[in-house]
Parts: structure tokens; C-alpha cells; sequence
């Protein structure tokens, strides 16, 4: 998917810099879908950053998608796109376009953000937001630039989200470190459960478990979750064009 920090203001982590990824920066992952402890192999993912200009400011172009195998839509049909445009120095975003079907749930969302006037400007109206507000897939790039070190276990590490014309309080807690074994090898990670929204695929609540590299990468390695209809688990099995290298890998 944010004590704010064991800092006072609200505000503490607005502001943060990328030294995370970078433009050409690509991740692939795999989707398995279980029930009664059976893992199958139900679809895919992937993120995509490119360097692109906006309205003639520098944005990095977020695209994300999410698909399940055509041999599993009968189970639950996804087919997702996201896509959010945000200021390279501020991290902030400018624009987020939302078009997904998940089990018949089809939804359309594309969204202005203003940060002069802190409103979201949306089909359906004009919204008042924050400062330092998120959107869903920026909202994990961001998170990519924290330092966890500053953290103990428990720690919770707030954030803004705009999503559906509502402004939502939202978090990470953090778990520690650990190491992982996925899909693709075993790693050093970082874990943390992210506060969840319900919705027609994702249960509410902190149910949800993510592991990231432990480097400078920060990237997802793998996502556990229990969804409406059993549970899912999401392995990173492709990367390319990572800012730094991959430090954090034990072994295949």
C-alpha cells in the first residue's frame, strides 16, 4: 500500500525526497490464489515508472495493472489499470486515473489534484484535501522513501489517501526485519501491515502483511492477504532498471 513517527507534527514526513527509484524502473510479479492452503497461480502485475512532463512540471508516470489468468476469471475477473502522475521533488501527486473490473465491479475514477488550493478535483465534484495527500499507487512509491530505521516494532506511520471523493487517515505499522524466502529467492526484508479500506476484493483492517527489500530499493517483494473469497499472495518475480542494486538478496 503512512506514533506519527516518534516525531510531533502531523507533517514530519511530507517532504521526502526520492532516493528510491528511478525512470525505467520495472517490477513483475506473480498472483497465487488460495483456498483450503492450495496456492495456484491466478494472474499478474506489474509497475512501470517513466519520466514525463505535466502540465510543464516534471512528473514521474506511475502505470500499474493487475490481471487475473484468463483460466481463473471465472473464480473472480480482475482486470485493473491505475495510473498517477506526481511531482519529481515533491513526490506529491498531480493526477490519478483509476479504471478496474474486479468480479463484475467496474469503476472509473480520474482525478486533478490542486496543492494551491488543496482540493481534488473529480468528475463528479471539487473536494477539499490536505497537505502531503496520497493517491493509491503513489502512496507506495512514497512509502518506498521512508527510513524504517527511525522506527521500533509496533510503530505506526500515518498518511493521507484520497480515493472514492473521500479523504481517508490511513497507516503503516511497522513489524521489523526479517528475512523471506519468495518466488524468486530469499531476502532481507522489511515488514509492515498497512491499514485497509473494505472493498469489493480486500478485507478492511490490518490483515494484511508486505515485505520490502531491506536496501536502498525499497521494493515489494511479497503481499500476503486474505481476501473475500480465501487469500492471495503476491511474489515480485521480475525487476529491471533499479536505482541501486539489489544488496538485499541472500540467494536464488
Amino acid at each position: 500500500m503512512v506514533c506519527w513517527l516518534k516525531l510531533s507534527a502531523e507533517n514530519d514526513l511530507c517532504g521526502l525526497r526520492n532516493t528510491a527509484f528511478q525512470p525505467g524502473e520495472s517490477i513483475t510479479y506473480n498472483i497465487f490464489y488460495a483456498v483450503a492452503g492450495i496456492y495456484v497461480n491466478a494472474g499478474t502485475a506489474s509497475f512501470s515508472s517513466t519520466l514525463e512532463r505535466l502540465n510543464n512540471t516534471p512528473v514521474y508516470h506511475i502505470l500499474a495493472q493487475g490481471t487475473s489468468n484468463s483460466s481463473y476469471d471465472w473464480i473472480f475477473k480482475v482486470r485493473d489499470k491505475y495510473e498517477t502522475y506526481f511531482d519529481t521533488g515533491s513526490l506529491q501527486p498531480l493526477k490519478f486515473v483509476r479504471n478496474i473490473d474486479e468480479g463484475g465491479y467496474k469503476k472509473y475514477e480520474n482525478v486533478t489534484f490542486n496543492h494551491q488550493t488543496n482540493t481534488a478535483i473529480t468528475t463528479e465534484g471539487v473536494y477539499k484535501v490536505p497537505g502531503c495527500i496520497q493517491d493509491v499507487i503513489s502512496a507506495v512509491y512514497y512509502m518506498r522513501n521512508i527510513d524504517f530505521n527511525k522506527y521500533n516494532v509496533g510503530d505506526k506511520i500515518p498518511f493521507k489517501m484520497f480515493l472514492d471523493n473521500e479523504v481517508y487517515d490511513l497507516y503503516i505499522r511497522y513489524q521489523g526485519k526479517e528475512t523471506v524466502k519468495t518466488k524468486y529467492g530469499k531476502f532481507r526484508a522489511i515488514k509492515f501491515k498497512p491499514l485497509l479500506l473494505k472493498g469489493t476484493l480486500f478485507q478492511g483492517g490490518e490483515k494484511m502483511n508486505c515485505w520490502v527489500t531491506d536496501d536502498p530499493n525499497h521494493i515489494p517483494l511479497r503481499i500476503e492477504t486474505p481476501i473475500v473469497v480465501g487469500s492471495i499472495k503476491v511474489d515480485m518475480m521480475q525487476y529491471r532498471n533499479l536505482r541501486h542494486p539489489m544488496s538485499s538478496l541472500i540467494s536464488w
